[in-house]
């Protein structure tokens, strides 16, 4: 069954917010002028594993929603996913993933993006989406198919 995988990796990234509050500290806001900016932000932050940048987005009442209908919610949560996220490969996080848009469609302040991911450990380029939702230039919820267990990864 496919949702055990992604259940598995939800919580995977999201574990360690449950013993504590993300340790580092968190960024001052960083509104950005409208919704595809926000995103465009997002994604060379998330590129560059530049934490502070990404936290910089997210306010105190952010959701991501994952596979599986999983939520995490919070800024601290948020925090350290993307702290586990940037990690390095050998470490279980994926720096060095370069997510690259292929279409785009923005309604109102919310943004749905089609990405494909390409690294050197990946054998092959993994691909899915995300919807950002925005307010005053923040990202507020952020729903995405990403999916470790779905990468093919080289040997």
């Amino acid at each position: 069954m496919r949702i055990i995988p992604a259940v598995c990796a939800a919580l995977a990234l999201a574990l360690p917010v449950l013993a504590q509050e993300n340790p580092r500290k968190l960024p001052a806001y960083v509104p950005q002028p409208n919704a595809e900016m926000v995103t465009f932000e997002h994604l060379d932050a998330l590129n560059a594993c530049d934490w502070d940048r990404l936290m910089a987005q997210y306010p105190e009442e952010v959701l991501f929603v994952v596979p599986g209908g999983i939520w995490l919610e919070g800024r601290g949560a948020i925090g350290e996913v993307f702290t586990n996220f940037c990690r390095s490969r050998s470490q279980g996080g994926f720096r060095g993933a370069t997510f690259i848009p292929e279409k785009v469609k923005t309604v109102g302040d919310t943004v749905s993006v089609s990405w494909r991911v390409e690294a050197e450990w990946l054998a092959e380029p993994y691909k899915g989406a995300d919807a950002y939702v925005t307010r005053d230039g923040l990202l507020y919820v952020q729903v995405t198919t990403f999916d470790p267990a779905e990468m093919q990864f080289k040997e």
